[in-house]
């Protein structure tokens, strides 16, 4: 089943804010845990992630949202990547690629500098999609996460 044509890419809405904390919270406890901050955020996204600049999206399939990602303002030339979630039972399916593809063409028209992200090296196809993408790793310097074991960069072009 090819799902790149049908999968709809939607912005944020407070409608659909619980789901950016549930398809968050599903990959945080399968794979580390669910830590105070994501908690605060992610039962928050409108004042935490959109009133400071940010964007939210959701990949949409048969009026089902599958897939979440954030681009969190860090200044006005950098945005984080974060809070991209895929559904269990839509994974493998190419949804977070076509959320980066998104993602890269929002920094266009946005004019955005930079594109940073936090992972963890055990995410093994997350870290793939990035690299494939063009982002680099960079020092770790400080982070929010206990999770996050690895920074990557993507200079705009």
């Amino acid at each position: 089943m090819n799902l790149q044509n049908t999968v709809e890419i939607i912005p944020f809405s407070s409608d659909l804010k619980e789901h950016v904390k549930t398809l968050n919270i599903e990959w945080l406890q399968k794979y580390f845990r669910v830590e105070e901050r994501d908690e605060y955020v992610l039962s928050n996204p409108q004042e935490e992630i959109i009133d400071k600049g940010g964007l939210i999206f959701y990949a949409k399939y048969n009026d089902e949202i599958i897939g979440t990602v954030s681009l969190m303002k860090v200044d006005n030339d950098t945005f984080e990547l974060s809070k991209m979630a895929v559904s269990d039972k839509a994974q493998g399916l190419g949804i977070g690629n076509k959320l980066l593809i998104h993602c890269l063409a929002v920094a266009e028209e946005y004019d955005i500098k930079k594109l940073l992200l936090y992972s963890n090296r055990k995410l093994l196809p997350a870290i793939h999609l990035y690299e494939k993408f063009g982002f680099v790793e960079i020092a770790l310097g400080d982070v929010s996460y206990e999770r996050a074991d690895i920074k990557m960069e993507k200079v705009m072009t």
